[in-house]
C-alpha cells in the first residue's frame, strides 16, 4: 500500500445550448460561471486543490477549468493537460488517461462530461456512503464532483479500487 491518492471527477459547469453551435463549442452559461466559484471554494476547503488536471477539449470544460483555476488564485497546479481524448471518452478511456498520470501526483482533477464522469466514479467506488454511491449511480449534475481515494498507484487503479469519499454539488 502506498500513499493515499485522491481523484476528483468533475462534471463541467452549466453550459448554454445554442442551436447554432456544435456540441463541442457550447460555452458556459452565466449560471455555470457562478458554479465555478463554488467548485473552487469546495476544492480549497476540502483540501483538494489538484496537483494535476486533465481537461476535455470541449469549450465548456476548458472554461470550467479556467474559471476554477482563476478562483483558486495562487494554488494552481503545474500539470494541466487539455485533451481531445476526454471529450468523447467512455469509462475505459477516462480510466486509461488516469492510469498514465505520474505516480507522484497526490490529487488529480478530471474535468469531463456525463455520463462518463459518474459512471467512472461508480465503477471505481468499492466503498462509500450509500447516498454518495446512489448519487454517482444516477448521475452528477453540472459542476458536481465525485471525490475518490485510493491507496494504489494511478497505473494500477481499477474497478472497485477506490473509496467514494464525497459528492459535491454547487450552491448556485
Amino acid at each position: 500500500m502506498g500513499a493515499a491518492r485522491r481523484l476528483v471527477l468533475l462534471r463541467h459547469a452549466k453550459a448554454e445550448t445554442p442551436a447554432s453551435l456544435s456540441d463541442e463549442m457550447r460555452p458556459l452559461a452565466l449560471r455555470g460561471r457562478r458554479q465555478c466559484a463554488d467548485v473552487a471554494a469546495y476544492l480549497r476547503t476540502a483540501g483538494l486543490v489538484p496537483d494535476a488536471v486533465l481537461v476535455s477539449s470541449a469549450l465548456r470544460t476548458r472554461q470550467t477549468w479556467e474559471l476554477v483555476c482563476s478562483a483558486l488564485g495562487d494554488d494552481v497546479p503545474a500539470q494541466v493537460e487539455v485533451t481531445d481524448r476526454l471529450y468523447l471518452a467512455g469509462v475505459r478511456e477516462l480510466l486509461e488517461l488516469v492510469r498514465q498520470v505520474d505516480a507522484g501526483v497526490g490529487t488529480l482533477l478530471v474535468v469531463g462530461h456525463e455520463p462518463t464522469v459518474s459512471a467512472t466514479a461508480s465503477g471505481l467506488a468499492g466503498q462509500g456512503e450509500p447516498e454518495h454511491l446512489a448519487q454517482v449511480r444516477t448521475g452528477l449534475s453540472t459542476a458536481a464532483a465525485a471525490v475518490l481515494e485510493t491507496d494504489v498507484p494511478w497505473a494500477d487503479l481499477g474497478a472497485g479500487g477506490a473509496r467514494l469519499l464525497d459528492v459535491s454539488r454547487p450552491q448556485h
